[in-house]
Parts: structure tokens; C-alpha cells; sequence
């Protein structure tokens, strides 16, 4: 099983922007057969080096994260959210 933590600071963090990207992300679940996990977080403790959205993905293995990248529905989510990120990270890992 591979997990990818993705990390996402916004550049409106108003807690409105923050509930429109996490809809956003969410509405990949069941759309892309790749995906076999999807939870999308919200910090509750904000401040300056606080990150405003944990995104934790998981596949069944490197070529289905791989595809997942290029899947369509994941290219038109992320073209959306690099409008709105200020930074972002993550962490993949395999289990």
C-alpha cells in the first residue's frame, strides 16, 4: 500500500476558501479508479508556519499512484488548487 500525504497552504485562508478546496479534493473519491483511500483534513490550529489542509491518499501500489497523476479528473483538481496554493509538501510512503 503506498500513502501520500499532501500538505496545502492557501493563499486565502478564510475558512470558506478553505471548505471550497477541501470539496474540491473530496470530489475525486469514487472518480478515479486508482484511489483506494481518501481523507481531506482541516488544521484546527492555524498559525503563520500552519498548513491549512492535509489531503492522505492511498494506492495500491507506485504505478497506481503514478497513474493516478495523470489521471484526468486528479489534472483538472490540481489545476484548481495551484490557483489557490501558496506552498504545499508531502510525504509518500510505502506500508
Amino acid at each position: 500500500m503506498i500513502t501520500n500525504n499532501l500538505l496545502l497552504k492557501l493563499k486565502d485562508r478564510s475558512s470558506a476558501n478553505i471548505e471550497q478546496v477541501r470539496s474540491a479534493l473530496l470530489s475525486m473519491r469514487g472518480k478515479i479508479e486508482f484511489l483506494r483511500d481518501l481523507k481531506v483534513e482541516v488544521n484546527i490550529r492555524q498559525g503563520a508556519a500552519a498548513y491549512d489542509i492535509i489531503m492522505i491518499a492511498q494506492y495500491d501500489s507506485m504505478a497506481g499512484f503514478e497513474a493516478y497523476l495523470v489521471h484526468p479528473v486528479h489534472v483538472e483538481v490540481s489545476q484548481y488548487i495551484a490557483g489557490v496554493l501558496a506552498a504545499s509538501a508531502s510525504v509518500c510512503y510505502e506500508s
